[in-house]
């Protein structure tokens, strides 16, 4: 397999002559006038290069250009970011790409995320089928994203509760979860597993008013996981003490920025803006 190669390295760059390292030029002058004059060809094809060149050069340069410009700026650091209307926080460790014969596939790897307010410990997003669509706003489309993450159980189990109305779920001992009923007097003692976009509930005890039911009414058919948010699929949960392990996958995703608030957003270290 493949490994993911070091941006420097590329012919486009040495094409250019930006072979030296972005981070330590990231607010020299001549880095900005350089993005200035990348941005300007990307835009406006005819201007700096021939049709047929800029086709096969330009992503290269510009995919290189922002995944140097956002790690030498915002690497071992906070950043912040919305995507396709959705906040984002979070510390990001690793972005890397590389070429996928016609497209790019990237790696990001982030911890202590927070997502529309909601905690997850770390997330690693493989995004496959990459492409930059040139024009104002430039475009960006993948052909799907592979997530695996962790996170705590308990912030897993405000999420449940803060978008369903009925059932109140809390940590139990043993690795169980404790079910309490809203409105009625049904407690239950359960545990889940999520496999290939199936979820399936144990139960090990439920009562109601304080009378035990029986076994034969607590047992429950596996239930497929349709209609996710975004068509995704979640490939497998499982709980590990305090946290749970996941791992999911969001099919084909576009979406469009603007390479001048992202190049401002680079230098000032302000927010990232995906829409």
């Amino acid at each position: 397999m493949a490994t993911y190669f070091d941006p420097k390295a590329w012919s486009p760059l040495r094409a250019v002559d930006l072979g030296m390292d972005l981070g330590r030029r990231l607010f020299d002058q001549s880095w900005l006038d350089q993005w200035t004059s990348f941005t300007t060809a990307w835009l406006e094809p005819a201007a700096d290069f021939g049709a047929g060149t800029v086709t096969a050069l330009m992503p290269d340069v510009l995919m290189t250009l922002l995944s140097e410009g956002i790690l030498s700026q915002f690497g071992g650091r906070e950043v912040s970011a919305t995507l396709l209307g959705h906040d984002l926080r979070a510390t990001l460790h690793t972005l890397k790409v590389r070429r996928r014969g016609a497209h790019f596939q990237t790696k990001t790897v982030l911890t202590g995320l927070h997502w529309n307010r909601h905690p997850i410990e770390e997330l690693t997003v493989i995004a496959h089928g990459v492409r930059l669509v040139p024009g104002v706003p430039t475009k960006v489309r993948t052909s799907q994203l592979d997530l695996n993450g962790v996170i705590s159980l308990a912030a897993l189990l405000d999420w449940i509760n803060g978008w369903q109305p009925d059932w109140e779920l809390a940590p139990a001992p043993d690795g169980l979860i404790l079910a309490r009923h809203r409105r009625r007097r049904i407690k239950a003692l359960a545990e889940a597993e999520v496999t290939d976009n199936v979820l399936s509930i144990t139960v090990h005890q439920a009562h109601w008013r304080k009378v035990r039911a029986p076994k034969r009414f607590t047992t429950l058919n596996p239930i497929p996981l349709t209609g996710l948010p975004s068509e995704a699929r979640i490939k497998r949960a499982q709980r590990v003490g305090d946290h749970v392990i996941f791992a999911a996958d969001l099919p084909a995703i576009t979406g469009s920025f603007d390479l001048a608030q992202i190049r401002s957003a680079i230098v000032a270290g302000t927010t990232l803006i995906v829409f």
